[in-house]
Order: structure tokens, then sequence, then C-alpha cells
């Protein structure tokens, strides 16, 4: 992470939801979009970088047979870990992008809200080690905040330009409005869910 982790320090230092994700209409709409839009009911293993305080966590746990969360802050993990005490399919840590990319293969990568909070450089590894965790059908899934934020190396605009300049995927869609924008790509030309049922 190219932002220092006494940034997210002081923030969760005086709020458990420096974000609001849990009471803005914003952010709820967000998810349940983001929701909405993987292709597939469930997948086999996800991993969220930047988790925060678990709220996308909950969610993708619901969709999944193991979810891998990682984030800067170790208030933001405690958090997710207690939102997701009853599922023993989570597990999440401490962790630093790029340096502390998880091992073994993904079928969905979810970078939420993440990529401006790292420099050109960084972000350009975090993409090269998704397309490289991806499982033959594996799927990215990315959404960020277009705006400058202060202190942030990049905007949102910025974070989805490179995506779309160094993804060797297939794009499955993008939807965009005036304040963030949410993007698939896919390792394959198109996603079929033939099974129903959930792991």
């Amino acid at each position: 992470m190219s932002i220092d982790a006494e940034y997210f320090a002081d923030l969760y230092a005086t709020n458990e939801d420096p974000w609001a994700f849990r009471t803005r209409w914003y952010e709820k709409r967000k998810r349940d979009l983001l929701m909405a839009s993987l292709p597939r009911q469930c997948y086999q293993r996800v991993f969220e970088p930047a988790c925060a305080n678990g709220e996308l966590s909950v969610m993708l746990a619901e969709r999944c047979g193991a979810l891998v969360c990682q984030d800067l802050d170790p208030t933001a993990v405690r958090l997710t870990l207690g939102r997701l005490a009853e599922a023993p399919h989570v597990h999440a840590e401490v962790a630093r992008l790029p340096a502390d990319w998880p091992g073994g293969q993904f079928d969905l990568i979810v970078l939420s809200e993440v990529g401006y909070y790292l420099d050109p450089a960084d972000w350009l590894q975090v993409i090269e080690q998704s397309v490289a965790s991806l499982t033959y059908d594996g799927g990215l899934l990315t959404c960020h905040w277009k705006h400058p934020i202060a202190g942030c190396p990049q905007d949102g605009r910025e974070v989805h330009r490179m995506l779309e300049k160094h993804l060797p995927l297939y794009p499955l869609f993008c939807h965009e409005e005036a304040d963030f924008i949410m993007a698939y790509w896919s390792a394959q030309p198109s996603v079929v869910d033939l099974d129903e049922t959930c792991l």
C-alpha cells in the first residue's frame, strides 16, 4: 500500500466506520449493485483485499466456498472477523498490498475502493498479481470512487484507465455513474453458471 498505515490507523482511532459504509445509502446501494453484477451465483474461492470493516465481506461470504480478506489496518481486520465469526470459511488477515499477496488461485478477486491508495507502480503490480492468481475461468470485479481523494496518488478514473490498458482479460461489463465506476473482467469471453446451488 503506497499510503502509510498511520493514515488508516488515524481513521479507525475514533470511528469503526470511517467511510459510513453501514449508514450511507450510497454505500449500501453500491454494494447491492456490486453483488447483483456478479455473473455467477457461487464462487469457489474469493479474494477481497482492503476489506475495511467487513460490510462487503459479509455479502461475499454468502456467495462462496472460501473467502480470503485482507486489510492494512488491524482494527479493520478485527471488525471483519467479528462480523464473520460464525463463518468458518472466511479468513481475514493484516496485510499490505502488493507485497503480501496471498497464495493459491481465485475464481473471483474483488478490488473495491483500493486502487487509488496505491501509486501507479504498485497498482500495476496488483493488476499483474490478479491476472496471475485467477483460475482459468476466474473473474475480476473492480469498483472505485471517481473523484480525487486528498493524499491519494491516483483517482478512480486513473485506476480504471490502468486496468483497461493492462488487463489481458475479457471485459464483461462496465457500469459508470457520476461518482463511481464498476467493471467486471473475465478470463473467458463469457460466463455461464450451470450450477444453480451454492457451495
